[in-house]
């Protein structure tokens, strides 16, 4: 399933958090819905923590997992007012994650594989680290800038 796909259920925040914890708590408050909450999404993102961190470079992290309970995958990016240590080589001040039903399995790695090729522009990082609030991040998903030339 493509990334625009989910889009109508990604959320999006600008938030401050102190540590990886409280990250994963905040996306997993955005990330809730009838069919999972927030407590068993949170439990979700950390357990995949603990198998190695979800940095995938450039300030920017992928954190994701499965629920049994859900329906259809879903999405909040968060924009960190301040880089928080995601177990990487460097900070991280973006963060997509991810919660996909568990019978996801081709479709989350394609998924991944999506929002890893989207985080490669340089441009997109710009446009999101620029974004003052939930709503212009929203924007820069929606309508991201150019691709930057390589």
């Amino acid at each position: 399933m493509p990334l625009t796909d989910i889009l109508a259920a990604v959320q999006t925040q600008v938030c401050t958090a102190h540590d990886r914890d409280n990250v994963l708590r905040a996306a997993a408050q955005l990330l809730a819905c009838r069919e999972a909450n927030a407590e068993q999404i949170f439990g979700e993102l950390r357990q995949r923590e603990t198998l190695g961190s979800t940095v995938i470079g450039h300030g920017i992290a992928i954190p994701h997992g499965r629920g049994c309970t859900l329906e259809r995958p879903r999405g909040a990016l968060l924009r960190l007012q301040s880089p928080v240590d995601f177990g990487g080589d460097e900070p991280v001040d973006l963060v997509f994650a991810l919660a996909v039903p568990a019978h996801y399995t081709h479709q989350h790695l394609m998924l991944l594989s999506e929002l890893a090729e989207l985080f490669s522009d340089p441009a997109i990082r710009q446009a999101l680290r620029a974004a003052g609030d939930a709503r212009a991040l929203r924007q820069v998903l929606d309508y991201p800038p150019p691709a930057s030339a390589a």
